[in-house]
């Protein structure tokens, strides 16, 4: 009896113990047991030797597959250079990068879940999105563009580059002036996607919106005249345009309807690997690297891009 009641006592202990140890166990280790990586990716690259970077195969001149079938672009390119940053910190001289390949539907995802450990494409920084994953300083200045075929009708036209009535708010002069009754696309998962449809809204524009793939199959669109009107990040619809056999066919306006600076995504809360990533970035900003790889890609910074470049850069 004896013996039974002293086994029970311990059953009760070990009971109270583990309860106690769920209540209390740390955050990331919750985190962990759900599906999410823990915020030490550092460690885990030291551990397995190998950096995961994430990239997209369609989002030039960013973020995409060249024609060996080989990650290429801008953010690559930034990403390959922090790379280096990374082995010199981890002391690392053998070490591997691996390219993951992920959609915009799961790239946080891939990051949250330790599949990525650093997200190598273009990405705006938003406070919902922040809920999920943190952010390198920026490294582009962004922003919403429109794409539309050169024989548009000239209201619509008009309205989008900003020339309504200087008494009436932007877009309210759209009724009746060509917004109304047409069919327009971002794509899917984009802040350009929700930002159109909040516009929509706001201003009570009957008009119906057709999500797309990506920024080809919308250009593709706009040119088989299914969507009068395809909105996305400027530099990937110039891309997209010239690249495009039926370019002439097509115009990207000048104007920018959101300023979204992009930048790198890496799991949250860890502020190991994100200070190594932004005193890289930084670095390749003030020795004037940056530049060069941003010629390769998107042609000549002006001179607004070099002062968005000296604003981002962080001090030692």
């Amino acid at each position: 009896m004896h013996l039974t009641r002293v086994l029970n006592l311990a059953g009760y202990r070990i009971g109270i113990a583990t309860l106690a140890f769920y209540l209390f166990m740390p955050s990331f280790l919750l985190h962990a047991k759900e599906g999410q990586s823990p915020a030490k990716t550092l460690d885990r690259v030291r551990q397995t030797g190998t950096l995961k970077l994430g990239y997209y195969d369609n989002a030039r001149p960013f973020s995409y597959q060249d024609e060996a079938g080989k990650p290429a672009g801008y953010a690559v390119a930034l990403c390959e250079e922090i790379a280096k940053d990374v082995k010199a910190e981890l002391a690392l001289p053998s070490l591997a990068l691996e390219f993951v390949q992920v959609t915009v539907a799961e790239r946080f995802d891939a990051v949250r879940q330790g599949r990525v450990d650093l997200l190598c494409g273009p990405s705006v920084e938003t406070l919902d999105r922040r809920k999920e994953v943190s952010y390198s300083i920026p490294i582009f200045p962004a922003g919403l563009g429109a794409l539309l075929r050169a024989d548009a009708p000239a209201q619509i036209r008009d309205v989008l580059e900003g020339h309504d009535p200087p008494y009436r708010p932007l877009w309210r002069a759209s009724i009746g002036l060509g917004l109304q009754k047409r069919t327009f696309s971002a794509v899917t998962g984009t802040t350009g996607l929700s930002w159109l449809t909040g516009k929509l809204s706001q201003f009570k524009i009957d008009a119906q919106i057709v999500p797309v793939e990506s920024h080809d199959a919308g250009v593709q669109a706009v040119l088989n005249r299914t969507s009068d009107v395809l909105f996305g990040e400027r530099s990937i619809l110039l891309d997209a345009k010239k690249r495009n056999p039926s370019a002439g066919h097509l115009v990207v306006l000048d104007r920018l309807f959101t300023y979204e600076p992009l930048a790198l995504a890496l799991a949250r809360d860890d502020e190991d690997l994100r200070l190594v990533v932004d005193r890289s970035l930084s670095r390749l900003i003030r020795s004037g690297e940056i530049q060069v790889l941003y010629r390769t890609f998107l042609g000549e910074p002006d001179e607004s891009t070099l002062t968005f470049f000296r604003l981002s850069a962080l001090p030692e």
